[in-house]
């Protein structure tokens, strides 16, 4: 199975359809019972995020029948349809909504990604600002890009390193396995006496392969649980999802260490 670019192109029109369809008509319109907590009250699902998971689901098995498609909230009402990925030809990881939490409240900072995996391997991904129209693409050997609903693209690239002093950043813990867990959370004042950065402690998996290709393709770094010691290099950034393709920074801190991933796109 070969995924190109008139399939990745298909793929982001699919977003932005849903977009368009599901979820703008939803924004700063939501019921008291159109938003519903999951796991926590961190961990939220709205009408939105649904229907627009159904709306891409099925725009996905229509455009590439066979396929398979484990979506964030089907995924969580049905946990064994993420048994499905490991035995398919070709598969989809759909985040209907990246930001929930955001979108629930208002702010117009969300996306809504989908990442393409041929036999065990994410290959490209698409991520789609709803408020801005525009998406970022990656597809693997192609780089990265922003693509505007004209067609002018911008292409990613890694941003030039600059001092700790002159970062910001996030960091999430929640679900870091222990002891490293213990160990980041212990060093984040050490990580905020040195400049801006703040410690959200939500993280899911769902927006880690759409974010990894993106970030692959420009050239980024991923933060990886190998080493749980204290901050000893100069702190970098490391930072996840939508805001990880907007900012295109990353690098160690508060006990993690990173490696790069690729080569800086080409388009």
């Amino acid at each position: 199975m070969t995924f190109g670019m008139v399939e990745l192109g298909g793929l982001a029109e699919l977003l932005r359809a849903a977009a368009r369809a599901e979820i703008l008509p939803r924004f700063r319109r939501l019921g008291a019972g159109d938003v519903r907590q999951k796991t926590g009250p961190l961990d939220l699902v709205t009408e939105a995020d649904e229907a627009a998971e159904r709306l891409i689901t099925a725009g996905i098995l229509r455009y590439f029948p066979g396929s398979v498609v484990v979506g964030e909230e089907a995924a969580s009402a049905d946990p064994a349809r993420l048994g499905l990925l490991a035995g398919a030809d070709l598969a989809f990881v759909v985040d209907p909504i990246d930001g929930t939490a955001n979108f629930a409240a208002g702010l117009p900072l969300f996306g809504v990604m989908a990442a393409a995996v041929v036999r065990g391997e994410v290959v490209a991904a698409a991520i789609h600002d709803p408020i801005g129209d525009d998406t970022a693409l990656a597809l693997r050997g192609e780089g990265a890009w922003t693509e505007a609903p004209d067609g002018t693209r911008t292409v990613l690239r890694v941003a030039a390193p600059v001092p700790a002093a002159e970062m910001t950043g996030n960091v999430s813990w929640r679900y870091l396995p222990e002891p490293l867990r213990g160990v980041v959370c212990a060093n984040l004042p050490r990580l905020g006496g040195v400049w801006d950065y703040s410690a959200p402690h939500m993280n899911t998996g769902w927006r880690a392969p759409a974010t990894a290709i993106c970030c692959s393709s420009i050239g980024s770094c991923r933060g990886t649980m190998r080493r749980a010691g204290c901050c000893t290099r100069r702190p970098a950034v490391i930072l996840h999802g939508w805001t990880a393709v907007r900012t295109r920074r990353c690098g160690r801190m508060a006990g993690l260490s990173v490696r790069p991933i690729g080569k800086a796109g080409r388009r």
